[in-house]
């Protein structure tokens, strides 16, 4: 059963490549406009099939492993985007590797409180995205759509604990809501015995992920201005989630202008107007 929780991974490398072997779902949406592409192949190019799945972190990243899995004699370079992934595969190799696609409504059917869950994320994962693409354009940086990648892969562990053990993630919710002022890693050590962030770059090594893309989404190489820009997008993301009145907004701000080189007052607009634009949900 793929909600078994004691096949949740730890530290130990059989449980991670258990783990890394499960079948990843798709939004709905991704699985049907999958469909739609495939009916008039000829007509597709990978920018399209790029764009297509911009928004889907959980399709974004089983395309990014797939590119991965591919014999380093069949590549000349790594794939950081989905684009350049359906580049390196080709389009109908693409297709044959993808076909219908489990979906992640129907995987949390009858799941209310880990939908919520899940939603939670994929909207925070696709706001990000938007903020990274944004504050890398302003700084004029060439790898702003790996940025963007990055930043929708950026909280891809939790989506993946809403999905294969949801008991879990409703555990560590239950523990923060108890005490507010617990740390997420803390809750996440207490009942994963292992934190969310690590996971994630132990998976990322696992699936031979590009190095880029590892460097770029892990939060401790925070000197790192590409790294800056998406850590920043993911936290004003989480922060701005119920809105603009979280007491965190303020040093977010502070932060971001200073990376953007922009005043306090723009640094707002320019967030608050990036987050008008709407983002996935779950039908």
């Amino acid at each position: 059963d793929h909600r078994d929780l004691h096949s949740f991974p730890t530290r130990r490398s059989s449980d991670l490549q258990a783990f890394a072997a499960r079948d990843i779902p798709v939004l709905a949406s991704s699985a049907e406009a999958l469909e739609h592409l495939r009916a008039d192949e000829d007509a597709v190019d990978a920018h399209l099939i790029g764009e297509t799945f911009a928004s889907d972190p959980l399709m974004s990243l089983k395309v990014l492993v797939a590119a991965a899995q591919l014999g380093r004699e069949r590549r000349n370079a790594d794939a950081e985007t989905v684009t350049s992934a359906v580049v390196l595969m080709g389009i109908t190799p693409f297709f044959t590797t993808f076909g219908p696609q489990a979906t992640l409504e129907h995987w949390l059917v009858g799941q209310p409180q880990a939908r919520d869950g899940a939603e939670a994320v994929l909207r925070r994962s696709e706001r990000a995205a938007r903020y990274a693409l944004a504050f890398a354009a302003h700084r004029m940086d060439q790898d702003a759509q790996i940025l963007h990648s990055a930043a929708l892969l950026h909280d891809f562990a939790e989506l993946l604990l809403w999905c294969h053990a949801p008991a879990l993630a409703q555990e560590i919710r239950r523990l923060q809501t108890l005490n507010p002022n617990l740390r997420s890693l803390k809750a996440q050590q207490q009942v994963l015995g292992i934190e969310l962030p690590a996971l994630e770059q132990a998976l990322m090594k696992t699936w031979h992920l590009p190095p880029l893309l590892a460097h770029i989404t892990d939060d401790r190489h925070h000197h790192d201005p590409q790294t800056q820009c998406v850590r920043l997008a993911v936290r004003v993301a989480r922060h701005s989630s119920q809105g603009w009145d979280n007491p965190a907004i303020p040093d977010d701000v502070r932060d971001i202008s200073a990376l953007l080189n922009l005043g306090s007052e723009p640094t707002l607009r320019l967030l608050q107007d990036i987050d008008r634009e709407t983002g996935p949900t779950l039908r």
